[in-house]
Protein backbone atom coordinates (compact mmCIF):
# COMPACT_ATOMS: atom_id res chain seq x y z
CA UNK A 1 0.00 0.00 0.00
CA UNK A 2 1.27 3.58 -0.42
CA UNK A 3 -0.29 6.43 1.57
CA UNK A 4 -0.01 9.87 0.03
CA UNK A 5 0.20 13.43 2.24
CA UNK A 6 -1.19 16.41 0.33
CA UNK A 7 -0.18 19.86 2.01
CA UNK A 8 -0.01 23.50 0.89
CA UNK A 9 -3.81 24.06 -0.09
CA UNK A 10 -5.57 28.10 0.69
CA UNK A 11 -6.96 30.73 0.62
CA UNK A 12 -5.18 32.93 -1.87
CA UNK A 13 -5.95 36.34 -3.96
CA UNK A 14 -5.61 36.39 -7.60
CA UNK A 15 -2.07 37.19 -8.68
CA UNK A 16 -0.57 35.24 -5.90
CA UNK A 17 1.21 31.93 -5.34
CA UNK A 18 1.08 28.66 -3.38
CA UNK A 19 2.93 25.48 -3.41
CA UNK A 20 1.66 22.17 -3.37
CA UNK A 21 3.67 19.45 -1.80
CA UNK A 22 2.67 15.70 -1.64
CA UNK A 23 4.50 13.20 -0.14
CA UNK A 24 4.56 9.09 -0.25
CA UNK A 25 5.14 6.76 2.00
CA UNK A 26 4.78 2.71 2.15
CA UNK A 27 5.17 0.15 0.08
CA UNK A 28 7.47 1.99 -2.68
CA UNK A 29 9.93 0.34 -4.83
CA UNK A 30 10.32 3.09 -7.34
CA UNK A 31 7.54 5.81 -8.23
CA UNK A 32 7.16 6.20 -12.19
CA UNK A 33 4.82 9.02 -12.70
CA UNK A 34 3.69 11.56 -10.75
CA UNK A 35 0.88 14.32 -11.38
CA UNK A 36 -1.40 17.23 -9.69
CA UNK A 37 -5.38 16.82 -11.20
CA UNK A 38 -7.66 18.99 -9.62
CA UNK A 39 -11.37 19.02 -9.27
CA UNK A 40 -14.04 22.11 -9.79
CA UNK A 41 -17.10 22.28 -8.43
CA UNK A 42 -19.87 20.66 -10.75
CA UNK A 43 -16.88 19.85 -13.57
CA UNK A 44 -14.72 16.16 -14.12
CA UNK A 45 -11.18 15.80 -12.79
CA UNK A 46 -8.53 17.04 -15.02
CA UNK A 47 -4.82 17.03 -15.33
CA UNK A 48 -2.99 19.71 -13.85
CA UNK A 49 0.59 18.61 -14.72
CA UNK A 50 2.85 15.39 -14.68
CA UNK A 51 6.22 14.18 -14.31
CA UNK A 52 7.75 11.29 -14.95
CA UNK A 53 10.83 9.32 -13.54
CA UNK A 54 12.94 10.82 -16.17
CA UNK A 55 11.70 14.10 -15.15
CA UNK A 56 10.03 15.01 -18.34
CA UNK A 57 6.85 17.33 -17.65
CA UNK A 58 3.52 18.20 -19.37
CA UNK A 59 1.18 20.38 -18.35
CA UNK A 60 -2.87 21.78 -18.75
CA UNK A 61 -2.14 24.36 -21.46
CA UNK A 62 -4.71 26.54 -18.86
CA UNK A 63 -1.62 26.53 -16.58
CA UNK A 64 1.57 26.54 -19.07
CA UNK A 65 3.70 29.66 -18.00
CA UNK A 66 2.25 29.65 -14.61
CA UNK A 67 2.28 26.27 -12.68
CA UNK A 68 5.70 24.67 -12.20
CA UNK A 69 5.46 20.74 -11.15
CA UNK A 70 8.83 19.45 -9.54
CA UNK A 71 9.81 16.05 -8.04
CA UNK A 72 12.29 15.19 -4.91
CA UNK A 73 13.00 11.18 -5.61
CA UNK A 74 14.79 10.71 -2.25
CA UNK A 75 11.79 12.12 -0.29
CA UNK A 76 9.19 10.68 -2.70
CA UNK A 77 7.69 14.12 -3.01
CA UNK A 78 6.23 15.53 -5.98
CA UNK A 79 5.32 19.56 -5.62
CA UNK A 80 3.31 21.58 -7.55
CA UNK A 81 4.38 25.32 -7.88
CA UNK A 82 1.55 27.63 -8.90
CA UNK A 83 1.73 31.32 -9.55
CA UNK A 84 0.07 34.16 -11.26
CA UNK A 85 -3.16 32.35 -9.72
CA UNK A 86 -6.78 33.01 -11.50
CA UNK A 87 -9.95 32.51 -9.48
CA UNK A 88 -10.77 29.93 -12.50
CA UNK A 89 -8.08 27.71 -10.55
CA UNK A 90 -10.15 27.31 -7.49
CA UNK A 91 -10.62 23.65 -6.66
CA UNK A 92 -9.31 20.46 -4.82
CA UNK A 93 -6.20 19.59 -5.87
CA UNK A 94 -5.17 15.83 -5.90
CA UNK A 95 -1.78 13.98 -5.92
CA UNK A 96 -1.76 11.26 -8.12
CA UNK A 97 1.34 8.85 -7.93
CA UNK A 98 1.96 5.34 -9.88
CA UNK A 99 3.31 2.62 -8.82
CA UNK A 100 4.14 -0.65 -9.90
CA UNK A 101 1.13 0.30 -12.70
CA UNK A 102 -1.04 0.64 -9.48
CA UNK A 103 -2.18 4.64 -9.61
CA UNK A 104 -2.91 5.75 -6.06
CA UNK A 105 -4.71 9.26 -4.78
CA UNK A 106 -4.19 11.67 -2.32
CA UNK A 107 -7.67 12.82 -0.30
CA UNK A 108 -7.02 16.54 -2.16
CA UNK A 109 -6.47 19.70 -0.60
CA UNK A 110 -8.43 22.67 -1.73
CA UNK A 111 -7.03 25.56 -3.71
CA UNK A 112 -9.31 29.28 -3.19
CA UNK A 113 -8.55 32.09 -5.03
CA UNK A 114 -10.48 35.54 -4.79
CA UNK A 115 -10.95 37.61 -7.05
Amino acid sequence: QVQLVESGGGLVQAGGSLRLSCAASGSIFRINRMGWYRQAPGKQRELVAAITSGGSTNYADSVKGRFTISRDNAKNTVYLQMNSLKPEDTAVYYCSVVVGGVNYWGKGTLVTVSS
